[in-house]
């Protein structure tokens, strides 16, 4: 039996932010060295984000390594962290504690991860 076989430079598998990111920054070194290299990633979904269900709250300094222009290209996170509660509940009654240092979130956005790995999968496919 002949099997069917496609050959890349890099093979990322995994279409999550962190495997989308991984190709993203690749093909940028490779385009700074002025490279052309193939890079695949390979997703177990139907599509890039379709098993990304959960919201998160995202530190956007990552995002800003690799894209400066996050705003401009359409990033979505657009709705920003305004307040942090840290709250001990009981069966009936909820107590505000302090927040500890590393629980705050200013400068954070509140966002769907399922949106933001499907813009990334565009920013990849457009390098």
């Amino acid at each position: 039996m002949e099997r069917e076989s496609m050959e890349f430079d890099v093979v990322i598998v995994g279409g999550g932010p962190a495997g989308l990111s991984a190709a993203i920054r690749v093909k940028q070194q490779a385009q700074a060295a002025d490279k052309e290299i193939s890079v695949c990633v390979l997703e177990k979904g139907s599509e890039i984000g379709a098993h990304i269900l959960s919201g998160a709250v995202i530190d956007p300094i990552a995002l800003a390594e690799l894209f400066p222009d996050w705003k401009e290209k359409g990033a979505p996170l657009n709705t920003p962290v305004t307040d942090d509660q840290f709250l001990f509940l009981t069966e009936k009654s909820a107590f505000k504690l302090p927040t500890p240092p590393q629980m705050h979130n200013e400068g954070n956005f509140v966002a769907s991860l399922g949106e933001l790995t499907r813009w990334l999968g565009e920013q990849a496919e457009a390098l």
